[in-house]
């Protein structure tokens, strides 16, 4: 299963923003990588630098490389709407991530983890696919063998109320639904997704 195995803290670095995480080395150093550290002159990027910059973000946020990313941007430019919106929301309705917005895993690469190793149920079924999309009225929860698992047990003793409102919990059962796609201003991560929608277009 591909998935994205490289250096952290670099990236985020480069991104100034925490987006595997929690991360004490972009704490220690909220500036780009490099071996001069800190430029004060930061040269002017042109236009294409900065849209495939935006893209780059998104999928190192979510996890997704790039083959999967394309796809995922071609179904959202079909359908109707808002197309940058769209990405959004398909990206949000993936199963690892919606692991992860419940509060079942600490990070989405958690999340991606517990769905491959048969610890999540979908609709009271197993489902070992991080990227199934998720419908409206969906059900995930905990296998019944895997609630006192460390990372599970953990992750959801530390949640707090629920503060998606596309989401709804119930920590005595472990496991929430997915009432609906969420609106692009319920998402909280600072995407421009128009400039997606941009680089693509040429």
């Amino acid at each position: 299963m591909a998935r994205y195995t490289g250096p952290k803290t670099k990236v985020a670095r480069r991104f100034k923003e925490p987006i595997f995480g929690p991360d004490k080395g972009l704490q220690k150093k909220q500036y780009g990588p490099g071996q001069h550290g800190p430029s004060k002159r930061s040269p002017k990027k042109s236009e294409y630098s900065v849209q495939l910059g935006e893209k780059q973000k998104m999928k190192y946020t979510y996890g997704v490389l790039e083959r999967q990313f394309a796809l995922t941007f071609a179904k959202a430019n079909r359908k109707k709407g808002s197309t940058g919106e769209n990405l959004i929301k398909f990206l949000e309705a993936r199963l690892d991530n919606t692991v992860f917005r419940l509060g079942i895993a600490p990070t989405r690469e958690a999340g991606r983890q517990l769905v491959s190793h048969r610890h999540i149920l979908v609709n009271g079924k197993v489902v070992n696919i991080p990227s199934y999309q998720l419908n409206p009225g969906d059900i995930v929860g905990v296998r019944e063998k895997s609630k006192n698992l460390e990372t599970i047990v953990d992750a959801v003793g530390s949640k707090m109320v629920s503060k998606f409102n596309w989401l709804e919990w119930n920590r005595e059962k472990l496991e929430g639904r997915f009432v609906d796609f969420p609106e692009r201003d319920q998402i909280p991560e600072n995407f421009k997704e128009q400039l997606i929608v941009e680089l693509y277009s040429k």
